[in-house]
């Protein structure tokens, strides 16, 4: 498997042994990735052995949160738009700030471009950052030709990291001609903040600042590349599997010299900051949106 396919791998796993889904689902789900029963309930066993049981939490439970997630009282609207890009017409969602102070590239999840990725880029533009949603698998038809989110999925993994890369700084070209005045960012979620990381290794001296939530960092992540890149590194305390990586990820940003912060969330877990998952955890999505604006205020406007 490649490094993006095994975290694909080891998140559907993860999330079997949290209780997010069945055993059959889990299995079905890593049938798509091409692996086998034996190698699936081997992989499950591995990663059961790696992953401590997790605190039982309200929403873990299934519990609703109150109130909104943190920007939607602002959130400005998206349309779909479409670019030429380096393989062919990319797709996304666009949301433009009434006055922009910068412009930002989000990245989705392995579920590709759906409904709460649009959220953010609407919450980005109500804070004053213009904000372009990619579609990664504009490629295979777009993220809505897939009614089974878990084959979104599959067809992620199985495509090669060189074209997301060459995806996303398309989409950065797209940003640079809507916003040609403000400067750009980078923001991503889950398997997307590990492409945030992707980007920054490939060379982006564009990116002024860049927001990898918890994603996985690139065995042998150098961003000299991107030496004006200030980069905001969101991690959920419990997410072990993700937090591996963390102290690769502060020295490599170290010895690039990069303007850095890394901010670890106290109880919470892999892709607390989605609202519309079982792991949401309203206190600290809220505090790191905060802390979010904060840094974008310092970097990107």
């Amino acid at each position: 498997m490649t490094p993006i396919q095994r975290y694909i791998a080891e998140e559907i796993a993860t999330d079997h042994l949290d209780g997010l889904l069945s055993r059959r689902e889990a299995l079905r789900r890593l049938g798509l990735l091409g692996i086998g029963t034996a190698a699936a309930t081997a992989l499950i066993a591995a990663c059961g052995q790696k992953r401590p049981a997790q605190p039982t939490t309200p929403t873990s439970a299934g519990a609703t949160p109150v109130g909104a997630p943190p920007g939607m009282d602002t959130a400005r609207a998206t349309e779909a738009i479409t670019w030429a890009g380096p393989r062919g017409e990319l797709q996304g969602a666009w949301a433009a700030a009434e006055q922009p102070r910068g412009a930002v590239l989000v990245i989705h999840e392995n579920k590709g471009l759906n409904d709460w990725v649009r959220s953010v880029a609407g919450r980005l533009a109500g804070i004053g950052y213009s904000a372009l949603a990619i579609d990664l698998l504009s490629e295979e038809g777009g993220t809505a030709t897939f009614s089974d989110p878990a084959e979104a999925t599959a067809a992620l993994a199985a495509a090669a990291p060189q074209r997301f890369v060459a995806d996303l700084k398309s989409g950065l070209d797209e940003l640079a001609r809507r916003e040609p005045d403000h400067t750009l960012g980078a923001v991503g979620f889950c398997f997307g903040g590990g492409m945030v990381w992707q980007l920054l290794a490939a060379g982006e001296p564009r990116l002024a600042a860049a927001a990898p939530f918890y994603g996985p960092l690139p065995e042998g992540a150098d961003f000299a590349g991107s030496p004006n890149a200030a980069v905001f590194a969101v991690y959920g305390a419990l997410d072990d599997r993700v937090n591996a990586s963390r102290p690769a990820a502060q020295a490599a940003l170290a010895k690039a010299g990069l303007v850095f912060d890394i901010v670890v969330e106290p109880d919470a877990d892999h892709a607390f900051f989605n609202d519309t998952g079982k792991r949401y955890n309203p206190a600290a999505a809220a505090d790191v949106w905060r802390r979010l604006q904060d840094w974008f205020a310092r970097h990107l406007s």
